[in-house]
């Protein structure tokens, strides 16, 4: 509506709110007001150029800020940063980004100098600067115009577009008034038509110039204007500069050559051999490795870039008939490679369908039918064979382990009862090869000699080169069981049937482990002694299961060396006649005196646990002697005190005499006895224990009942130092087992002589203390005879149990942390023989990552997706690196300065966007490439012509430089045609008028296959025009 219009309204409005007043003056007061409105709002367009003007002042791009110049390269390698914006024009919502180089800005001296010479907006400066043309990676607009700081207004929406040309002039006006509004030097760009096609325009102001930023796109190159002599026909017709001659035109040109066949180069990666898990080349060839590298050549294109930086227009001919542009006589080569993406790659492989079991939930009855793990006495169980095995007598003959077929024999019956033998998803030679693997001590040739070691079980564990990660990643040693069985089952995962694969193997281990419990074998690469909290839990529990069978084996042995004693006892009992019978009874007596002898060679494991039951008669003869010996004391009081307490019973269970210590009453040296081991424990144990514990509370109840269920150890060995000293005081074990609970102090008698007071600390003298209650309570018996600490028939059952219990899912995420150690380690070995430097930066964020996540039971999935996605990386970049180093024969250079360089040469290209070619053409590098290109030209070539041409390479194969062969054969070049080539140039003239301002012109131009472009910066001198 036009403003006349509105006037023409005016009166009638006025009209109507007299009325309105007259009716309304004698009940509301209030209505004398008049509404008043405001005919000077500002429209949208003027709120979208006022909210421009906003966002540079916010951003503190007003004014001019002198920095330092560019150097060379910077565009590439220096650190661009960006901030962006929402603005809206209506209901057209626009973003408002600024890009600019990160520098140091000029002093204030620096500044003052810099703008007397100069005064020129920076982005006009950028338009002649040579130091950054062709940047390799770089914002599009910094590539055609090296600008260095710069604003873009763009359509929010992804596929909204600006393509009417009354909106381009809108956008267009409303940055110019913008600029000029704020004296913003930054150059402002409006992105026009569809983002695909890239297409800006845009405006620069300084005092009293202006850069107008311009851009034709076309899907076709015109015939006209393909070559160089076309394009200064442009240029100069857009700057139409009046003076005569015209100043010299600076021009850059570079082209672009493509190789993407290479059929002439097989690919180095050999593919794993399927045949050889089967072929009895599993053991340490196979299934002891993961396998890596590529099954497809990671680099799909080669550029090569051939550029001529300095030239001025007379010097070089390009037309659409003769052109100088040669790409072997271009002063500099540069080359860059483009990578495949997302490469098939054999470790990356395995672990992403490892990792992907941590998501099913099938458990293994599911995958492979009923339960094998049931025993077959449960299917056939009658009263009368249950009886018969009630009354069976335990046999004390070890069976010997054979082989591994003879180990799982039994089980392997019952599994195919429920399942036929073709239906199992791992073939009879491959799980028997795996259990091989996994248990080396069952070969029957190696048997006893591993045997011995397998007693020990003692694992150095030696990580390749000093990589000691299981404790950073609580996975488990290189050499475990643990480690091992992770890599078959990752294995089994891939080749042989997936996750019903792996439930068979699982189902297999644990009956291996029930065959090794009930027959008292030792698990092998495990470490001896107590659960290791800093592996996996599974590690743990097959540790524990260790645990179980050494006791259990020991109590056996026991057992048996009672029962031989027996026997040998008896046959001479009968050998000897009536009247020795004293002396039997003295050598009973010596024998139980010295019991304790033996028990400094071995621990008391070694007295069986069965002895409960042997010495089970005795337990009635135990409590008349305590009662003797109490009415002893109590008659003995008056007399000789503690004298005869120590003649009631004789010392059992010593391991060594102490020192120095004594005991305090009698005086007798101070034993330390032979004391039962703390039972060991996993960590969901000490877990289950610590929330049992926490839900007592903080009553005085709760926390006597938490004391008493600690102080089972503590009971245990009380039991065992009364047993080894007779006579001894709660004094004296404190001195042993708690010295710092004895103190020892200098005091002053009532006499004035100065005497050592020795007591119980403060807390031992807590009334209701625990371990006054415990020693009180304490009898003295030996640790050989009393109740296990440690109850490793229950605890073995608790382990198979849980073992049984575990879904494919559980058991995967259990061994997760062991199949990324080993893939670590796997990616740190093949770049050790690389020597990559960026390898090595994503190993050490691998390992500093993994370490944080996996401390944790339950880690996140994420996350560990990620460190999955750099190990792949890592064997990616290790690929890549082999295919070029094949592509450029590296191995085959004989020259030690040449392969160095070569080596330089590969190595850049991985690290780095763009590599220049030393030499150009003429280099060891550039004959090679040069080779490349030729011979990729040839194999494209289809006449007959082209399949008669001579190899590049002389009769004793080396190579042959590119100028040696264009002398030889007299062709002009062999390259193909460039892919693409860029032209720039660049002018200084005074526009638009002879006498108006010298400023700077540039005009970058591109031209592919299906598309050219123009993208030109023309300055005018807005002062004298």
């Amino acid at each position: 509506m036009s403003l006349h219009q509105e006037a023409g309204l005016r009166p009638q409005c006025t009209a109507n709110k007299q009325t309105d007043f007259k009716m309304a003056a004698d009940s509301d007061p209030e209505s004398e007001v008049f509404e008043i409105t405001d005919f000077t709002t500002a429209s949208e367009w003027e709120r979208f150029v006022s909210k421009i003007e906003e966002v540079l002042n916010n951003w503190k791009l007003i004014g001019s800020t002198a920095k330092i110049p560019l150097e060379k390269g910077e565009l590439t390698s220096g650190v661009w940063e960006e901030k962006s914006d929402e603005i809206s024009f209506a209901d057209y919502k626009f973003s408002i980004t600024h890009h600019y180089l990160k520098q140091e800005a000029l002093t204030d001296k620096e500044f003052k100098v810099e703008s007397e010479e100069d005064a020129l907006p920076e982005a006009m400066q950028d338009l002649l600067s040579m130091n950054n043309d062709f940047p390799p990676r770089a914002h599009c607009l910094v590539r055609w115009y090296g600008l260095r700081e710069f604003v873009v207004i763009s359509p929010a929406a992804s596929s909204d577009a600006v393509i009417s040309e009354s909106k381009c002039n809108i956008l267009l006006s409303s940055i110019s008034i913008a600029l000029g509004n704020t004296g913003c030097q930054v150059t402002l760009f409006v992105q026009i038509q569809q983002k695909s096609r890239r297409m800006y325009v845009g405006a620069c102001e300084g005092p009293g110039v202006r850069t107008d930023f311009e851009m034709i796109h076309l899907r076709k190159v015109p015939n006209q204007y393909n070559h160089l002599s076309g394009l200064l026909d442009i240029f100069k017709s857009k700057i139409g500069c009046p003076l005569t001659p015209l100043p010299p035109i600076s021009v850059a040109i570079r082209f672009t050559y493509v190789l993407q066949d290479w059929q002439q180069y097989s690919w180095p990666q050999q593919p794993p051999d399927f045949d050889a898990l089967v072929g009895g080349e599993v053991g340490g060839l196979e299934f002891g490795k993961l396998p890596f590298g590529a099954c497809e050549d990671p680099i799909s294109e080669l550029h090569l870039a051939t550029t001529w930086p300095h030239l001025t227009e007379g010097i070089i001919v390009d037309n659409d008939v003769y052109s100088d542009l040669d790409a072997l006589q271009a002063p500099q080569w540069s080359v860059r490679v483009r990578k495949a993406d997302n490469p098939q790659c054999l470790l990356g492989d395995f672990l992403t369908e490892f990792f992907k079991l941590c998501r099913r939930k099938e458990s293994t009855d599911e995958l492979l039918g009923r339960s094998a793990f049931e025993d077959e006495s449960k299917e056939n169980a009658d009263i009368s064979q249950a009886l018969q095995k009630l009354t069976e007598p335990t046999a004390v003959h070890m069976p010997r382990l054979s082989t591994m077929s003879n180990m799982v024999h039994s089980a392997r019956k019952r599994i195919h009862r429920h399942r036929r033998v073709e239906e199992s998803p791992i073939s009879n030679e491959v799980l028997n090869s795996i259990l091989l693997f996994l248990f080396p001590d069952a070969v029957a040739d190696a048997f006893n000699a591993k045997r011995s070691a397998s007693r020990g079980s003692n694992i150095a564990t030696f990580e390749e080169e000093g990589y000691s990660l299981y404790s950073q990643f609580k996975s488990a040693p290189s050499d475990s069981l643990t480690y091992k069985l992770a890599l078959c089952l990752c294995m089994v995962n891939f080749y042989h049937g997936g996750m019903r694969g792996v439930a068979h193997l699982w189902q297999e281990f644990v009956l291996e482990m029930r065959y090794r419990l009930e027959n008292n074998y030792l698990v092998p690469g495990l470490a001896t002694g107590p659960p290791d909290l800093k592996c996996c839990l599974l590690h743990q529990k097959l540790q524990m299961l260790n645990c179980c069978i050494e006791r259990k084996k020991a109590r056996d042995d026991g057992r048996k060396q009672a029962t031989e004693n027996a026997l040998g006892g008896s046959m001479e009992r009968k050998a000897s006649n009536s009247k020795g019978t004293p002396e039997c009874s003295d050598n009973k007596e010596f024998v139980k005196e010295n019991k304790g002898e033996p028990s400094q060679q071995k621990s008391w494991e070694s007295w069986s646990d069965s002895e409960d039951e042997f010495f089970e008669c005795l337990s009635d003869t135990e409590e008349l002697k305590d009662s003797e010996m109490k009415e002893g004391t109590a008659k003995g009081e008056g007399k000789d005190g503690g004298k005869k307490e120590t003649q009631k019973w004789r010392p059992e269970g010593r391991l060594h005499q102490h020192g120095k210590l004594t005991l305090l009453r009698t005086g007798d040296p101070l034993y330390i006895p032979v004391t039962q081991e703390p039972a060991p424990m996993t960590e969901d144990l000490l877990e289950e224990q610590s929330e049992v514990l926490a839900k007592l509370g903080t009553s005085a109840e709760g926390a006597h009942l938490r004391a008493r269920m600690q102080s089972a150890c503590l009971l245990s060995d009380m039991e065992s130092f009364k047993a080894a000293n007779p006579g001894c005081c709660l004094e004296d074990f404190v001195r042993w087992y708690s010295p710092r609970d004895y103190i020892e102090e200098e005091v002053t008698d009532e006499a004035g002589d100065k005497v050592i007071r020795k007591e119980l600390s403060a807390r031992m003298k807590i009334p209701g203390n625990m371990w006054v209650e415990a020693w009180e309570t304490a009898k003295p018996i030996p640790a050989r005879r009393q109740r296990r600490l440690f109850d490793d028939t229950r605890e073995a059952e608790k382990v198979l149990h849980y073992l049984v219990g575990l879904k494919p899912a559980d058991l995967t995420r259990h061994l997760l942390p062991c199949i990324l150690h080993a893939a670590l380690l796997k990616v740190k070995e093949e770049e050790s023989i690389e020597d990559i430097p960026s390898v090595r930066k994503i190993i050490q964020h691998i390992i500093t990552h993994a370490s944080k996540l996996l401390r944790y039971s339950n880690p996140d999935i994420k996350k560990l997706e990620e460190i999955i996605n750099q190990i792949i990386a890592s064997e990616a970049i290790i690929a890549r690196s082999r295919s070029l180093q094949a592509k450029f024969g590296i191995k085959k250079c004989e020259k030690e300065e040449e392969r160095e360089e070569l080596e330089r040469f590969v190595s850049s290209l991985l690290e780095e966007p763009e590599v220049p070619v030393i030499g150009a053409g003429r280099g060891p590098t550039g004959s090679i490439i040069y080779k490349l290109f030729v011979n990729a030209q040839r194999l494209a070539e289809s006449t007959e012509e082209a399949a008669t041409l001579t190899p590049i390479e002389d009769e004793s194969g080396k190579p042959v430089s590119s100028d040696e062969h264009r002398s030889s054969s007299g062709a002009l070049s062999e390259f193909p045609p460039p892919t693409g080539r860029e032209i720039i140039l660049r002018t200084t003239v005074p526009r638009p008028a002879p006498y108006s301002k010298s400023l700077p012109q540039r005009m970058y131009c591109v031209m592919l296959k299906d598309d050219f472009r123009l993208a030109g910066a023309f300055s005018s001198d807005t002062s004298f025009f």
